[in-house]
């Protein structure tokens, strides 16, 4: 990269400082990516910003990939080019900005975590008696059992459970309303918390789910308790609530293996985010395919005789 090119560099982290106000640590971010990019450039033999093309983009993305930079890394220094190209745009450097429409790498999408089914047992199977604990089991059981949003959970009023239809209604993210199935053991643990709700409920209050206090109970105390609760059980990772929605839906798709179903009961928009809990073996969807598809069946058969 010729000097007098490496030199826009300068100006657009002057640019950066004073005319946009942007922090020194950002611009200094901003300064060690574009000056990546040009020790790129002068590998490749490119000596001019206005030389740099999509192509020439697409393989830098590739080649920090396969230096071990995340897809994270890579998409903030495509990024940075962008604005950089945007700022050499404005001041009629160049004609076209090539990093406008490289993308970076795809992230794997890390899976949730969830408690198998033998540790969940153990977790909902509380101990005692008595209001404090009577509503937790109640929680525990209303988060496993309908898979809620914990401010789904704290944001339920007495209205929203009816237990003769054994349903939950509760309103989601971006004020969507669903129904929810209401299990046989949350239904019981919730009978037996509105007996004792009147103990500690505000006369006008009407929350589902209250506090000592008496009035509905933050999230935090629900975070509280459960954490309380996976320890007092010996559950041997970090629990939270979102935990029970991720463990709800997991087994529901090991055992059902309809999507569709269990991105309604999520309220999930997209079936693209119910997917992420499709992790099931290999193995068990190789006995699938060989007890349900046509071909499978035929080759079996043809084994066999």
């Amino acid at each position: 990269m010729r000097e007098a090119e490496e030199a826009w560099i300068e100006k657009f982290i002057r640019h950066l400082t004073y005319e946009r106000q942007l922090s020194e640590l950002t611009a200094k971010n901003y300064a060690r990516d574009l000056r990546s990019i040009a020790a790129y450039c002068d590998k490749i033999s490119v000596d001019k910003w206005g030389n740099l093309d999509n192509e020439h983009m697409r393989s830098y993305s590739a080649a920090c990939y396969r230096k071990g930079l995340s897809p994270r890394s890579i998409q903030r220094q495509l990024s940075a080019a962008r604005t950089f190209y945007r700022f050499l745009l404005r001041e009629k450097h160049v004609s076209t900005n090539p990093a406008q429409s490289v993308s970076a790498p795809k992230a794997g999408k890390r899976l949730p975590e969830n408690l198998d089914a033998d540790r969940m047992a153990r977790l909902l199977d509380i101990p005692g008696d008595g209001p404090l604990v009577i509503r937790d089991r109640a929680i525990l059981e209303l988060l496993y059992s309908s898979g809620l949003r914990l401010a789904e959970l704290t944001g339920l009023n007495l209205g929203d459970v009816d237990l003769a239809d054994s349903t939950v209604a509760v309103t989601g993210k971006g004020g969507k309303d669903r129904i929810i199935p209401v299990g046989r053991f949350a239904k019981q643990a919730i009978q037996a918390w509105l007996k004792e709700r009147g103990n500690l409920a505000a006369a006008d209050e009407r929350a589902m789910f209250v506090s000592q206090r008496g009035t509905r109970i933050s999230p935090r105390s629900v975070q509280a308790r459960v954490d309380h609760w996976a320890k007092r059980q010996g559950i041997d990772t970090k629990v939270y609530p979102h935990l029970f929605r991720h463990s709800f839906a997991t087994h529901l798709l090991e055992s059902s293996h309809d999507l569709r179903g269990v991105q309604e009961l999520l309220g999930h928009a997209n079936i693209s985010t119910t997917q992420v809990y499709t992790h099931l073996d290999f193995q068990h969807l190789a006995q699938i395919y060989d007890q349900t598809h046509p071909r499978a069946r035929a080759k079996n058969k043809t084994r066999d005789s």
